[in-house]
């Protein structure tokens, strides 16, 4: 393993040096030459994370690490493999007109469309905000330090390769009632290629928007996505974010999402599991200012052979914030899922509320679950709760269902959404909903009878 890691960490060097002799895109800046080189040093010290790390225990990376998974930004070739036609299927309607799509991680700029937002919002590529003083300034100030590529060697990797990323700008009391899509495509038409997703979101004093950050497939051959968001909210500033992982289940994700709140902010963020062999996102909310909020919600619905991990940490370090969490899973087959969440009080952050649920569905005697809520409270005068459950589909209910005349199979997908639908109702954009009923009542290898 030690000599595998090596050899995957040599060919990223390897890309890395290519990457930087090329000459193309933002890497030119210095600042920004800066921060990639200093970011490669560190996966260098860093490498892979291991499963004798505590926070790596359960999810072992040595897939990606066998497979030498090569970056496409190191050739700056573009694939032409996903036209219109195939876009339709990964377009939500509600975002048909404000979209940006990235292919292997790269912007595809014929297939992106923003005549559906306002005037004012700002959703551009990083080579297009670097040529903008406002929004090169931004970019400075803000990309690589919401997000510490110091944490983990994948964070680290990602940060190197920072090349044709997303810059989202909502200006002060802007509020946009169209959701914005950032549509980030796998061609599959090469093996083994690896893509690097960068995304800042910087929401303005008292703004408001909607955000749909979705990952797909055109093919199923295996790739491996590693991703970053990074986001900022101004005081007074409401944002809903919408995490959609739907790629190849030959595939590999990994991300890690971490938002920064203002004072009187509110973040609400649902993040949907549904896709690849092997997945894990870190999400970090940090309340460092009076009045803010967050809900934190999740759905995984994972069959045979997945492998889903979430970490969480939701961070009150000022009083009178608020956050509430629900985390949901269902699995199939022979499947493993890890829930571990952390919530953190500060000394001083009096007047917290802080709530956190995970529950999980088990369809299949072979599944199986890791969940690890946890509760750190340094302050008085706060309320927090904490809770995990996992069962089986309860066999009363399944017999109360067929004796009334419902088909077995029918009977059990109605359950199974029932135990999703506390996570589906809160969603606001109708797709979504749609798509995961899909999911819920189709995905489950079940044969519905009306």
């Amino acid at each position: 393993m030690i000599s595998e890691a090596t050899k995957s960490q040599g060919s990223y060097q390897n890309a890395f040096q290519t990457l930087q002799a090329n000459g193309a895109g933002p890497q030119r800046v210095p600042w920004i030459e800066r921060l990639r080189e200093s970011a490669m040093e560190r996966f260098e010290q860093l490498g892979f994370p291991a499963v004798q790390e505590e926070e790596w225990k359960y999810t072992n990376v040595a897939q990606i690490v066998r497979a030498g998974f090569l970056p496409l930004t190191a050739t700056g070739e573009v694939s032409a493999a996903v036209g219109e036609q195939q876009l339709a299927a990964f377009t939500y309607p509600e975002a048909r007109a404000s979209q940006l799509v990235f292919v292997d991680g790269l912007l595809r700029s014929e297939l992106s469309s923003l005549t559906g937002l306002p005037e004012g919002i700002k959703a551009v590529d990083f080579a297009t905000a670097l040529a903008s003083d406002p929004f090169s300034e931004l970019l400075r100030e803000y990309l690589g330090r919401i997000v510490d590529y110091g944490d983990n060697g994948f964070t680290a990797l990602n940060t190197a390769f920072i090349g044709s990323g997303a810059l989202v700008v909502i200006p002060k009391g802007l509020a946009v009632e169209t959701p914005l899509q950032l549509l980030f495509l796998s061609s599959s038409t090469k093996a083994n290629l690896a893509a690097f997703p960068r995304v800042l979101v910087i929401a303005e004093e008292n703004s408001s928007a909607t955000i749909i950050e979705s990952y797909n497939s055109v093919g199923a051959d295996s790739y491996f996505t590693n991703a970053v968001v990074e986001i900022v909210l101004k005081d007074g500033a409401r944002l809903e974010h919408y995490r959609v992982q739907d790629e190849s289940t030959e595939s590999f994700h990994i991300a890690n999402t971490r938002a920064d709140l203002g004072r009187n902010s509110s973040y609400e963020t649902t993040s949907i599991n549904l896709g690849a062999k092997l997945s894990r996102h870190d999400l970090s909310v940090v309340m460092d200012h009076e009045g803010a909020e967050c809900r934190v919600d999740g759905l995984y619905i994972i069959g045979e052979g997945q492998h889903t991990d979430t970490h969480s940490v939701i961070d009150h370090k000022q009083p009178h914030c608020t956050s509430h969490q629900l985390y949901k899973g269902i699995l199939d087959g022979k499947s493993r899922a890890v829930f571990n969440g952390k919530v953190f009080v500060r000394h001083g952050a009096l007047g917290t509320d802080a709530n956190q649920t995970n529950k999980n569905l088990l369809l299949s005697n072979e599944a199986h679950v890791d969940t690890k809520p946890q509760l750190e409270i340094f302050a008085d005068d706060v309320k927090c709760a904490h809770g995990a459950a996992i069962g089986q589909l309860d066999e009363d209910e399944l017999f109360y269902l067929e004796s009334r005349g419902i088909h077995s199979d029918l009977a059990r997908n109605l359950l199974t959404y029932g135990f999703a639908e506390e996570v589906i109702v809160r969603i606001k954009v109708e797709s979504i909903k749609t798509q995961l009923d899909e999911a819920v009542l189709n995905r489950l290898h079940a044969r519905l009878e009306a």
